[in-house]
């Protein structure tokens, strides 16, 4: 059935505040939404990361980081609100991520919202964190609806059609692992830092991507689901028996093994972006344009490989600036203004879910509990 696209007409500038705490950046923004469509004004975006206080760990403790996030968000707001030479005073609503994520983290940021919001008497409006990484082509480009989106991201990945500020068709997505997940879990392997995507990047540029067989799992059925476990256990294989050979791990094995691992992602990622633009196509013949966004979209190898796809597709490709492709407060303002500007408010029992995906009616991708579907 053809996806029908959300119109809206001119609406009145907004600004807007919005807080962002689901993993481990405590993040505040302050954005102008103008036209209709986009683009928007970013006027402040502070992000206060977590990397030294996690370091020691291999990966993100929740306990720690809600601690963290619960020390630092007021700080952040300050922040923001001083460096977009504003005052509280001087904005229309707030937004804050109300999940899915870490719930501490979560948590930590619903109440400080609620909080101004009862100070202040602004209105409050919660935001999926994944509606925020989907609506960001339009703070940055303007973009206008439907749209094929990539999301990818450390815990999530799946291919959007976009088709309203509210609007999501998911055409496919993960069963297991997201490739985030993925890439920090080889740097974990590799003996690298956090966090893993940057850090195994740096490393395959060094390295043959050729040298190891590693699997593309999934490529040989149809659709455009994705899995990404099963090429992390055929990587750990691949560097037992390196250190089998060698009496240790080389940095010739360690190169050569993490670009191996990049080339799969890419090549997973490429042949289900082709079934999804078909897809897409099926269901919004006016599609014009492919875009990408989450923490993973700052990997140059993907941005380089998704922008030729389009280009053969003869669809337009937007990538975020880099900024935005982590973690921020900005995506959450711009998400909570187009929800405003639809009439969304939301009370003081604005719950913290760590669980909310996009497309309510799709069948769960990894599954369901007490909370609801994953994702």
């Amino acid at each position: 059935m053809p996806i029908t696209t959300t119109t809206k007409s001119t609406a009145a500038p907004l600004t807007v505040l919005g807080l962002e705490s689901s993993c481990d950046d405590t993040a505040a923004a302050v954005v102008r939404l103008e036209a209709a469509d986009g683009p928007g004004k970013i006027l402040s975006s502070v992000v206060m990361d977590q990397t030294a206080l996690h370091a020691g760990f291999g990966g993100v403790v929740p306990e720690l980081a809600a601690r963290a996030h619960a020390e630092k968000i007021d700080l952040a707001v300050e922040h923001a609100l001083n460096s977009a030479d504003l005052a509280l005073g001087q904005m229309d609503a707030i937004a804050v991520t109300a999940g899915p994520g870490l719930i501490g983290g979560v948590l930590a940021g619903v109440m400080c919202a609620k909080g101004v919001s009862a100070g202040s008497g602004l209105p409050l409006v919660g935001v999926n964190h994944l509606a925020g990484h989907a609506l960001t082509p339009r703070l940055t480009d303007g973009l206008r609806f439907p749209y094929l989106m990539l999301l990818v991201s450390g815990g999530h990945c799946q291919f959007l059609l976009v088709a309203g500020p509210d609007r999501y068709v998911r055409l496919g997505g993960t069963i297991d692992d997201a490739p985030g997940e993925a890439f920090d879990k080889t740097a974990k392997l590799m003996g690298l830092p956090q966090p893993g995507g940057p850090a195994v990047e740096a490393e395959a540029a060094q390295g043959d991507p050729v040298r190891f067989t590693l699997p593309r799992p999934l490529l040989d059925r149809p659709g455009c689901d994705m899995s990404f476990s099963g090429l992390k256990t055929a990587l750990l294989r691949q560097r037992d028996a390196c250190i089998e050979e060698h009496g240790g791990l080389t940095a010739r094995d360690r190169a050569d093994l993490c670009a191996g691992f990049q080339q799969a992602v890419a090549d997973i990622l490429s042949e289900k972006t082709r079934r999804a633009i078909a897809e897409a196509r099926t269901r919004a013949p006016d599609l014009t344009t492919v875009a990408v966004a989450g923490g993973v979209a700052a990997n140059s190898l993907l941005r380089s490989r998704l922008q030729h796809i389009a280009e053969e597709a003869a669809l337009g490709y937007i990538a975020p600036p880099l900024p935005l492709c982590t973690d921020n407060a900005a995506m959450i303002a711009w998400a909570g203004g187009e929800l405003f500007r639809m009439g969304r408010r939301d009370g003081f029992d604005l719950a913290a879910r760590p669980r909310w995906p996009l497309d309510s009616v799709s069948p769960a991708l990894l599954g369901s509990g007490r909370k609801g579907p994953k994702a």
